[in-house]
C-alpha cells in the first residue's frame, strides 16, 4: 500500500490533468459527492453548471458559502437570500440534496471562534439557508455540526460535518511576519462536539466515512488558519479514527482559495489519510507562488475549482477530482482502501 500511496498520484497527474471528459469515470461510480467552498454571493458563479454535469448524489458546502462579515442579522439574511436566488444554484437545489458547514465569513467574523458574540444568531440564519426545519434538534443545540448517511444498493456513505468555529479557542497571533498564527494547546471542536464525533465514528458501520472541516487538517506550515494551530487536536482526531476502527475515512476541507491534496500515513491505518482541500468556487489566490506543505501530493491548483468524490464499492476505492471551468479536470487522485 505504501508504494501505491507514493506513486499513483503522480501517475494520475500525468495521465489526466487537462482532460475535460468525465463520462468514462462516471460509469464506474456508485455514489458521487461534489463539494466546494469560498463563494461570493455577489460575484459570477460559473461552476454550478459543470458541477451538475457530474450528476452528484449530494453537494456539500465547505464554508464561506457567502461573505457576510457582520453582526447585522438583516445584512447577513440578505446575503443568504441573494445566494439562494442565484438561478444556477437554484437548479442545483432542485436536483441534488445540499448539506454544509460554515467558515468564518458566513459565521460573521474573519478568523472568528468561540468569542464571537453573534454566533447564536448567525447559527439560526445558517440553518435557515440550509432549510433545516424549525422543529429540528439542530435549532436548539449549540453549533452546526451534523451527520447524514446515504444508502445505495451496493453500500453506504456517512458524511460527518464539523463546526470549526463555534467552540474554537482564540488563535495566538505570531510575531513572525511570515505567519499569521502560532500553535497553541487550545481546542478546535470543543468538548461537546468531540464527544459527539466519538459517538458518530464509534457507531458507524458504513463502507466510507467522509469528514468535512472548513479549515485544513493536515497542512500546517503556512501560518494561516489550520487545525495545525492546535496540533494536539490533529493528533486527537487521528487517534480517534484509529481507535474507533471505522472504515475508510476521507477528510475534506476548504478556506484557502487554493485546492490541493495532502496525505499522511497514520499508524493503525492501512491506507493513507487524505485531506482533500477544494477552494474556491468564485475567487482564488491567483497570485499563489508557493508555500510549504510536507504532506502535499501533486500540485496546488490556484484556479476556480470544485471537488468530486467518485465511490466504487466493488473496488473499495474513491477517485478524488479537482474540476474547474467547463468541467475541466485539473488534478485527480485514486484512493484505494484494503
Amino acid at each position: 500500500m505504501k508504494i501505491l500511496f507514493k506513486i499513483l498520484p503522480v501517475l494520475f497527474l500525468i495521465l489526466s490533468c487537462g482532460s475535460s471528459s468525465s463520462a468514462n469515470k462516471e460509469t464506474e461510480s456508485d455514489f458521487v459527492i461534489a463539494f466546494g467552498s469560498c463563494n461570493r454571493e455577489d460575484e459570477s458563479q460559473l461552476l454550478w453548471k459543470p458541477i451538475l454535469k457530474n450528476h452528484p448524489d449530494v453537494f456539500l458546502w465547505g464554508g464561506d458559502n457567502i461573505y457576510s462579515d457582520t453582526d447585522n442579522a438583516e445584512i447577513m439574511k440578505a446575503a443568504y437570500q441573494k445566494q439562494k436566488n442565484n438561478r444556477n444554484y437554484q437548479k442545483l437545489l432542485n436536483q441534488v440534496p445540499v448539506l454544509g458547514i460554515w467558515d468564518d465569513h458566513d459565521y460573521g467574523l474573519n478568523d472568528g471562534g468561540e468569542e464571537w458574540h453573534f454566533k447564536n444568531r448567525s447559527q439560526q440564519l445558517f440553518l435557515d439557508f440550509m432549510e433545516v426545519s424549525e422543529e429540528s434538534p439542530r435549532r436548539s443545540r449549540e453549533g452546526i455540526y451534523h451527520s447524514e448517511i446515504f444508502k445505495t444498493e451496493k453500500g453506504n456513505v456517512k458524511v460527518i460535518l464539523l463546526d470549526t468555529r463555534y467552540f474554537r479557542d482564540e488563535l495566538i497571533k505570531s510575531e513572525d511576519p511570515n505567519k499569521r498564527y502560532e500553535p497553541s494547546t487550545g481546542t478546535v471542536l470543543g468538548e461537546e462536539q468531540w464527544s459527539w464525533l466519538e459517538a458518530e465514528l464509534g457507531n458507524s458501520e458504513v463502507d466510507f466515512n467522509v469528514i468535512l472541516s472548513s479549515i485544513q487538517i493536515l497542512s500546517a506550515e503556512h501560518g494561516f488558519e489550520t487545525w495545525g494551530n492546535f496540533p494536539m487536536e490533529v493528533e486527537k482526531l487521528k487517534d480517534l479514527i484509529v481507535a474507533s476502527k471505522v472504515k475508510n475515512v476521507i477528510l475534506l476541507s476548504g478556506d484557502r482559495h487554493i485546492s490541493e491534496f495532502s496525505a499522511t500515513e497514520v499508524s493503525g491505518l492501512n491506507y493513507p489519510l487524505i485531506d482533500f482541500t477544494s477552494s474556491g468556487l468564485t475567487h482564488t489566490y491567483e497570485e499563489f507562488s508557493g508555500e510549504p506543505n510536507q504532506y502535499r501530493v501533486g500540485e496546488v491548483v490556484k484556479n476556480k475549482s470544485f471537488g468530486m468524490l467518485r465511490f466504487n464499492f466493488d473496488k473499495n476505492e474513491v477517485r478524488l477530482e479537482m474540476r474547474g471551468l467547463n468541467n475541466k479536470l485539473q488534478q485527480d487522485y485514486l484512493l484505494e482502501f484494503q
